[in-house]
């Protein structure tokens, strides 16, 4: 019997990247810091990183020999198994480069997989991802001989003269073909029950990961929408009919965008999307406590550039203001002001206050609360008037109460 108090051993793991010229010092250390947090999410304890100036990744073995040298020596004193590498390895690479670590060797693109399927909780979204893994693992089975769920050899197993991993490929395009119907058919009733919604305003939450809008939905929709410091915290779109004085819509909660996040995922995500398509106004979140929320601005913008080519209204979210220390300075302080001397009121006249429309609040704290609920209310009203034209009479005035949510 298992004894349920063993903890099991928490994997330790060593990061590497590249930094190109194109690149920055600190930028490198941002994606790095992202790459531990996506390491700590799986469950692992980043222990050291290595980082090699290159004009581009080695194409053999992504770092150069030297370095690797390095990363194998540091692996055998200190008994780490895992290599985490901070792009997508090409599968010469990932083959070059388990025979020469000899332990195990993940990229980004394995490690945002592998966190997708610990996350996954719906059978559609257990689908998708299992979609995503197959499409990745596909043309990297020259690595290994996995034979999935056939037991090696057997009578019947093999064609005739047919090699093992020629049948291993066959298998998985069988699965990915299977896998592609049963999205297929689950995007057809998830569209029938967009349908059935009718013509209500809908409104989305998009975003980086981890900027809050789990939070958010909970806050506003008055629902228990799984919310938790960690990465792709919610895979599953949850949709919520709020109601703010006699006006009804409807609000999703949509899977955070990542820098670099699979193309094999986006593919599979694709009816998940088609909330962020089909929806009428967008709350782009942004954690504004976060060091480089510009480029996290910049990669959803392009991100939804991707998915939806249409021009919709934008309201720009920047959360986590509480995350400020708000520290005031005395008046014959000459130094410039920084992040944390901020208030309210300097954020509005920053250049993120110039953005239209722009709203700054703390969702886990309700700052700037009310202010935040008449800008959403108003753009929903004006979308919805002109939706219905003769139901002006069903609006009142907005006071500051809390949302209604249904």
């Amino acid at each position: 019997m298992i004894d349920k108090n063993i903890k099991r051993e928490i994997e330790k793991v060593v990061l590497v990247a590249v930094k190109t010229p194109e690149l920055s010092d600190s930028l490198v250390e941002e994606y790095l810091d992202e790459l531990a947090f996506l390491a700590e999410t799986a469950g692992a304890i980043p222990m050291k990183r290595f980082v090699q100036n290159l004009t581009q990744p080695d194409h053999r073995t992504y770092v150069g020999s030297g370095k690797l040298s390095q990363i194998i020596n540091y692996l055998k004193i200190h008994e780490i198994e895992t290599i985490i590498f901070d792009d997508e390895l090409t599968p010469s690479q990932l083959r070059n480069l388990e025979r020469e670590v000899k332990c195990r060797v993940l990229d980004r693109t394995n490690l945002i997989l592998d966190i997708f399927a610990s996350r996954a909780r719906t059978a559609h979204s257990k689908t998708q991802v299992e979609l995503a893994q197959y499409q990745y693992l596909l043309p990297r089975l020259t690595r290994m001989w996995t034979h999935l769920e056939r037991q090696r050899g057997g009578i019947g197993m093999r064609g005739p003269g047919e090699k093992e991993i020629e049948t291993d490929r066959r298998i998985i395009r069988d699965k990915i073909a299977k896998l592609k119907e049963d999205l297929e058919k689950i995007d057809k009733q998830m569209h029938t029950q967009r349908q059935n919604r009718g013509k209500m305003v809908r409104v989305a939450l998009v975003g980086y990961t981890n900027v809050g809008k789990s939070t958010l939905m909970n806050v506003i929709s008055k629902s228990e929408v799984f919310a938790e410091n960690k990465l792709f915290a919610t895979l599953d779109t949850t949709v919520r009919k709020v109601v703010v004085n006699n006006l009804p819509f409807l609000l999703a909660d949509t899977v955070g965008f990542i820098r670099k996040l699979p193309h094999h995922l986006v593919e599979s995500f694709k009816s998940t999307l088609d909330e962020v398509r089909e929806a009428d106004l967008l709350l782009h979140v942004v954690d504004i406590s976060h060091p480089g929320f510009e480029q996290q601005i910049e990669i959803v913008n392009q991100t939804l550039h991707e998915i939806d080519d249409v021009e919709k209204p934008v309201i720009l979210v920047f959360n986590k203001i509480d995350a400020y220390s708000f520290i005031p300075k005395d008046e014959d302080d000459l130094t410039p002001l920084r992040r944390e001397n901020l208030t309210l009121e300097d954020l509005k006249k920053t250049w993120m206050g110039k953005q239209q429309p722009t709203i700054f609040i703390s969702a886990k704290n309700k700052v700037n609360f009310n202010e935040f609920k008449k800008m959403v209310y108003d753009n929903v009203k004006e979308i919805h008037v002109t939706r219905f034209p003769y139901n002006d009479f069903l609006f009142q005035d907005f006071s500051d109460q809390d949302w209604d949510g249904e």
